[in-house]
């Protein structure tokens, strides 16, 4: 890993006295350059040039803050030991379980090869501009998620809060899914797989096995031996009444999350100096895999029926509002803006690095996977429907989790070499969610030690110890035999501010920061600004983006239901109160700004907007903000 030296560590001894002016009047007492007196005028005020889109005037800032400024990042700025170690942190983080559960059956739900059209549309309009933002915020500003607003504009700090707690709310349950999945690569260790017959304890009188040797007949309350695997052995649901009784602890799933949160703590204790090493394998290994099990699956028989309903179009279906909605929230939430974690990876970028490429490789590369990985699900699923002499979307039915456990596991478990294939699919399974733990976890980290240094900065091993065991006390309850119910809860409503919380990014940086001065940044970044298509998305067509999605998520709620179990109404309540009990950091925060600033009301309301932190620019210039 390099660690390089900040560049600005240049004495701010030198100070240009043209122009600088205080109420328009200019300043005396300021030694011109190479004047041998004191750098520091009378007054208290020196010169810096603050680059600002077609302002050549200098401004002036106390001599005080100037070298305050300069003086934090004397330190050494740790950087990524190479451009590849970026990348594939991004990639991994992007790329998670949802690309191979989640978007093969929205696209078949919404037209199939048609979806792909409003998909298209909202990623390039709304999904990689907001995308984009949030490298820059992040690459020019080198802060994580709460301090980065104190350079932007101080009122909505507490939109970094925010994404802290829904960081954690995540972690909670997102790593009980890999639990599940390391219970299943364990299990996948046996001559014959255990989800193929039903001869076992956990087994009911309705398991039936399509694929015994005898007649099977199949009737209304039959269950295959990988949902009584899933859901009688993984989860043992069955002992659990609903959310009012969640029954007991698995112990065997707490073995596997214990196991699973300790490789997340050594990944990433160390910061990018270890998780930028582990992503070469954790991002790479899906890939090789997906490849692999791509192949496999065209030659299975049958196969192309399963792609034949993966994109055959219905083009009547764009003509449903509810199609360009789930477009939207999918390129959304596959690309992951608004968690804060682009914003930490790109804080350990060079100044210099080439964000906007890195920007459109990384979702292009998102978006292809999702394409990919809907091929690998589906050439099995016709290979499934053939063997039972089915239609494709009987065999589709299972949504979700459950998909890959017990539909994908249930063909898996029926080829040739069954083991095997078993095995290089769960495993592909942990390094995807594995990847995207790492980045959640570290955004929260970067967060909290940019913004509290005296405190944290030399014991960043210890924090992120705490942060791991209080994620694993958070997911207990997700553990439980009803853990499942909790899950599928946190799923729906823990992450759903997220879309607000962007919505405000996208204002406070867009309106209150303003798009001239975010375009200089870039400019002053990458040699170049950007162009007029970035800068109408990002004023408008961004946030208009986000708008559609929070109301149409509004007026048509997710209509919560587990295999048989449907959700109360009060469970409903309380998913909202948990989405809202992060967000509350927002208007929290806003009302202590207010409240705790001095001055007249016209004198607060300016504060409050200005940015308050100046920005280091290497090469020994410091961008002053609050003027």
């Amino acid at each position: 890993m390099e660690i390089l030296a900040s560049q600005s560590q240049k004495e701010l001894s030198v100070y240009r006295a043209e122009g600088c002016q205080e109420n328009g009047v200019p300043q005396e007492g300021v030694p011109a350059s190479g004047d041998k007196e004191s750098s520091q005028p009378a007054n208290g005020y020196s010169a810096v040039l603050s680059p600002t889109e077609g302002d050549d005037t200098q401004h002036c800032i106390p001599a005080a803050t100037t070298a305050l400024a300069a003086g934090a990042h004397q330190g050494e700025q740790e950087t990524w030991g190479k451009k590849m170690d970026f990348l594939l942190s991004v990639i991994g983080y992007a790329v998670d379980l949802g690309n191979v559960w989640r978007f093969p059956y929205v696209c078949y739900q919404n037209g199939g090869g048609a979806f792909l059209i409003p998909y298209t549309i909202m990623a390039v309009f709304g999904g990689i501009p907001l995308f984009y933002m949030e490298l820059v915020l992040g690459q020019f500003h080198r802060n994580g998620c709460i301090s980065v607003w104190r350079k932007i504009c101080p009122i909505f700090t507490g939109i970094g809060y925010t994404i802290c707690i829904i960081a954690v709310y995540t972690a909670f349950y997102y790593n009980t899914i890999m639990a599940w999945a390391l219970y299943y690569l364990v299990s996948s260790f046996s001559a014959q797989l255990p989800w193929t017959s039903c001869d076992n304890p956990w087994n009911t009188g309705n398991c039936t096995n399509y694929f015994s040797e005898g007649n099977a007949t199949w009737a209304l309350h039959s269950t295959s031996p990988a949902e009584e695997f899933y859901t009688r052995h993984i989860l043992q649901i069955h002992r659990s009444e609903g959310l009012q009784d969640l029954g007991g602890i698995s112990w065997q799933l707490v073995l596997c999350i214990v196991l699973i949160f300790t490789i997340v703590y050594f990944s990433i204790w160390k910061g990018v100096k270890t998780s930028g090493k582990v992503v070469w394998v954790t991002a790479t290994c899906p890939y090789i895999i997906l490849l692999f099990l791509l192949v496999r699956g065209v030659t299975l028989p049958g196969a192309w029926r399963g792609v034949v309903f993966y994109l055959k179009p219905n083009w009547q279906k764009l003509l449903e509002t509810g199609v360009w909605m789930a477009a939207a929230s999918q390129i959304f939430f596959s690309l992951g803006p608004g968690f804060g974690v682009l914003l930490a990876f790109a804080s350990y970028n060079k100044f210099n690095n080439n964000c906007y490429q890195d920007a459109l490789v990384t979702s292009v590369v998102n978006c292809v996977t999702s394409l990919v990985s809907g091929f690998v699900i589906f050439t099995v699923l016709g290979y499934m429907a053939e063997m039972r002499e089915e239609d494709v979307s009987e065999v589709a039915k299972d949504t979700g989790p459950s998909l890959l456990f017990i539909a994908y596991a249930e063909a898996i478990a029926n080829m040739p070499v069954s083991t095997f294939f078993a095995i290089i699919f769960f495993l592909m399974l942990i390094t995807l969610g594995l990847d995207s733990t790492f980045a959640g976890l570290e955004g929260v980290i970067t967060a909290v030690l940019d913004e509290f240094p005296h405190i944290w900065s030399k014991r960043r091993e210890l924090f992120v110890l705490c942060v791991v065991v209080t994620c694993f006390f958070g997911s207990l309850v997700t553990l439980t035999f009803g853990g499942a119910y909790v899950v599928k809860l946190l799923q729906e409503y823990a992450t759903g501010a997220v879309l607000t919380v962007a919505l405000m990014e996208a204002v406070s940086v867009y309106w209150f920061y303003g798009i001239a001065r975010f375009c200089s940044d870039v400019k002053e970044m990458l040699g170049f600004g950007p162009g007029w298509f970035w800068r109408i998305c990002w004023v408008a067509i961004s946030p208009l983006f986000l708008l559609f999605i929070i109301c149409s998520f509004l007026m048509s709620p997710p209509q919560l239901r587990l295999f048989q179990y449907n959700y109360p109404h009060w469970s409903i309540i309380l998913g909202y109160c948990l989405g809202t009990s992060s967000f509350v950091c927002i208007p929290t925060y806003m009302i202590y700004q207010l409240v705790s600033t001095p001055g007249t009301l016209k004198e607060v309301r300016a504060t409050v907007i200005t940015p308050e932190t100046p920005t280091e620019i290497p090469g020994g210039d410091i961008r002053l903000n609050a003027i």
